[in-house]
């Protein structure tokens, strides 16, 4: 049986709503066929030797969510950890609901679901002892892989009782007794990580892995300039390269009606070849013309001349108004204006874009992607082959990182259509300049902020104009971007966490050639750098304290919002020695902010010495309700802060003639292992259920909290990212 065969068969068991559905399977007979493998359900298979292995729907980046699922199933099941193992749930979204992830949710959509499915397994396993040994189900229990009769110590391993317990009505899910918090084995607890053996030998597959019989190699010339096309080619070199085996056009993708969406892939010549040496090779010899298309004139420059006059002049959408904030500010006493920009950046992913194909000649297509979505790739190439989606089989395998890039299809659709002309499988390969000139960008953001203080230190007024690069006109249909509120839905911000008299926000939007999509925690990297940095600028006005001047502003009309906030700014200023004195040029800088359900906030301590910057330590506070495996809370929160830390520091994508002038780590610079600081991240625990959003809620707090102490430590303040003079 073939993987493609074995999977669509299992899919047989499952048709109709599978979560109640069992499936057995037995393997071919000859090794390994002494176990045999039940599943319980669509997530649990128990071998009759007890081997247990559990299904995680959550892609895999790095993040840690095949960890914490797994650590729900197992809560509930009763299971012994360290004798488990974990797999990829296969690509069956009439079972698997969770098989895309993004905005930091896979724990926390997966809380209820994960655990009533070890709970449904539990319950059967149970049942099945007590009618064995013919005694009352209440009197057995679950525990480290064994049911036990509690009165008389008799106990059966899972592996004796599932294939009896197979054979039972399973209970549905919403009937399941859960466990109550106080009863948790692993949930709360710090838990190694289910991929760090496979990732330290070697043995993990990541999509740059992916091996199967007879595969090809491919890579994409593209234009380099957005919305240029492709002029004339001579290939004559490039087939005469050794290892080439095919070069043909392919052609950019706009938006399709089908899916709704504009793809922005750029189309191209494909190479292909018996490796990836020899398709880059082959690239490398191509003759190309190209035509430099539209934005050929468009800069850097040119966009700052555009976000200064949009600053200045009317607003395209007004977006949140309370009182009336423009004309308290003009009648304002005291008043304080600043303006912050931040550039395009990239997501910079460790493992640059790629996809295996292979366009069956019976219709069938398998894919191999290191994926955020895999029913949304499985989705986009039934759509291009024009067939049943069941007829995808898409493997998701590990992530070399993603930061929202691997959320896009263009990397996808490109491998579907080398691979349909070549009808063997095929591995396209996107080289680091690749990633880095034909990526989706942070949008590039201006924002202009008007603020005004009463005779005691308090904001009465706040004016918040946003001016970006919007997401939306990148991807919608031309009718959805004729509501200008549409086009401003992903880059605005409609609210502060701090009480004022008059709060205005509103929106105009620069368009702009280069594309843009959902980096690490979409807009909020923007807004909150100006929120936080202009909350610190009014502190310094109202001479107060900055950490006091925002917990004496939070908002009194959300009390719960308000004391969480309150903790994460207390508990960060408690453990970073807030208010010690520090060394000359040394300061400290706070911020905060809330992303999701999660509550950030971070101390940065920094030194500034002949213009040089030192980012010393980062002391974080976070509150993300139940923290399911706080150490990977913890490594997810260092992650975004060192993430957050190359914009600040280094990282910028400039543009000119409409093309990125970035092309590698050299002028890309992300940050180093040298440059890093000290971490700390301090958890407030409490709540009952995860709150979401740990992976992205640590960027947005880092740069306002570093450029504040930049002011702390020197009196300048800084306001355009990265910072480049200091002296």
């Amino acid at each position: 049986m073939t993987q493609i065969e074995a999977i669509v068969n299992r899919r047989g068991f499952f048709k109709g709503g599978a979560a109640l559905v069992l499936g057995f399977y037995l393997p071919a007979r000859g090794k390994g066929a002494s176990a045999a493998t039940v599943e319980l359900n669509a997530w649990i298979r128990i071998t009759r030797d007890n081997r247990i292995t559990l299904l995680t729907e959550v892609p895999e980046m790095g993040q840690g969510t095949r960890t914490a699922c797994a650590m729900m199933l197992a809560e509930e099941l009763e299971a012994d950890w360290p004798a488990i193992l974990v797999e990829q749930a296969p690509t069956i979204p009439a079972t698997y609901k969770r098989l895309t992830t993004g905005g930091s949710g896979g724990t926390s959509s997966s809380w209820e679901a994960m655990r009533q499915a070890g709970a449904q397994a539990r319950e059967m396993l149970l049942t099945a002892a007590a009618q064995h040994w013919e005694v009352e189900k209440k009197d057995c229990r679950a525990e480290n892989g064994t049911i036990v009769h509690t009165p008389t110590g008799r106990r059966f391993r899972y592996g004796e009782l599932v294939e009896t317990a197979s054979k039972l009505p399973p209970p549905a899910f919403d009937k399941v007794p859960l466990k109550d918090r106080k009863d948790f084995r692993l949930v709360g607890k710090p838990v190694g990580r289910v991929d760090t053996p496979c990732k330290v030998d070697g043995s993990a597959t990541f999509g740059m892995d992916v091996r199967v019989p007879g595969m090809l190699f491919s890579a994409i010339a593209r234009c380099p300039h957005f919305g240029g096309r492709l002029v004339s080619s001579d290939d004559s070199d490039a087939k005469a390269t050794p290892g080439v085996k095919a070069v043909f056009a392919v052609a950019p993708i706009g938006f399709v009606p089908g899916i709704n969406r504009n793809l922005n892939v750029a189309g191209g010549i494909a190479v292909v070849a018996t490796s990836t040496w020899a398709a880059l090779q082959g690239r490398k010899a191509l003759n190309v013309t190209w035509d430099k298309g539209p934005g050929v004139q468009e800069s850097t420059a040119s966009l700052q001349e555009q976000f200064r006059e949009k600053a200045a002049g009317p607003p395209n959408v007004v977006i949140a108004e309370r009182g009336n904030a423009l004309e308290a500010l003009a009648g304002a006493t005291k008043k304080i204006d600043a303006d912050y920009e931040m550039p395009f950046q990239a997501h910079a992913p460790m493992e640059p874009m790629n996809t295996t194909v292979h366009a069956r000649d019976d219709g069938r297509v398998e894919v191999w992607s290191p994926t955020q979505g895999g029913d949304l790739a499985q989705a986009a190439i039934a759509h291009f082959a024009e067939i049943a989606p069941e007829n995808v089989i898409v493997h998701v395998t590990f992530s070399g990182g993603s930061f929202g890039r691997r959320y896009q299809w263009d990397y996808l659709a490109e491998a579907y259509q080398v691979a349909k002309e070549m009808k063997v499988p095929v591995q396209l390969v996107w080289t680091r300049e690749d990633d880095m000139q034909h990526d989706f960008y942070l949008q590039y953001s201006y924002q202009r902020m008007v603020g005004a203080l009463d005779g005691d230190g308090s904001i009465v007024a706040w004016s918040h104009r946003i001016v970006s690069t919007p997401i939306r006109a990148i991807f919608d249909s031309p009718e959805l971007l004729k509501d200008p509120k549409h086009v401003a839905s992903q880059d605005v911000s409609s609210a502060i966490p701090y009480q004022t008299l008059h709060y205005r926000s509103d929106y105009a939007p620069v368009l702009s050639i280069v594309p843009r999509a959902w980096w690490r925690s979409v807009s909020s990297p923007f807004h909150v750098f100006a929120i936080e940095c202009f909350m610190d600028e009014l502190a310094y006005a109202a001479g107060q304290d900055p950490c006091e001047f925002r917990v004496k502003h939070l908002l009194a009309d959300q009390p719960q919002q308000t004391a969480r906030l309150r903790a994460v700014l207390q508990l960060a200023a408690e453990k970073s020695d807030w208010g010690r004195a520090l060394p000359r040029n040394h300061g400290r800088g706070i911020a905060c902010c809330i992303f999701g359900e999660t509550h950030v906030a971070h101390v940065a301590e920094v030194s500034v010495n002949n213009g040089v910057l030192r980012v010393h330590r980062i002391v974080s506070a976070v509150d993300c309700g139940l923290a399911v495996n706080p150490d990977s809370v913890r490594a997810q929160i260092e992650g975004g802060i060192n993430y957050a830390l190359t914009p600040v520091v280094s990282g910028e994508i400039s543009v000119k003639e409409g093309a990125v002038e970035q092309s590698n780590f050299h002028n890309y610079q992300v940050l180093r292992m040298k440059d890093a600081p000290d971490i700390e991240v301090h958890l407030v625990g409490g709540a009952d259920v995860p709150g979401g959003g740990v992976g992205e809620g640590g960027v947005p707090p880092l740069a306002p909290a570093v450029a504040n102490a930049i002011f702390a430590a020197t009196g300048k303040r800084v306001r355009r990212l990265p910072i480049t003079k200091l002296g």
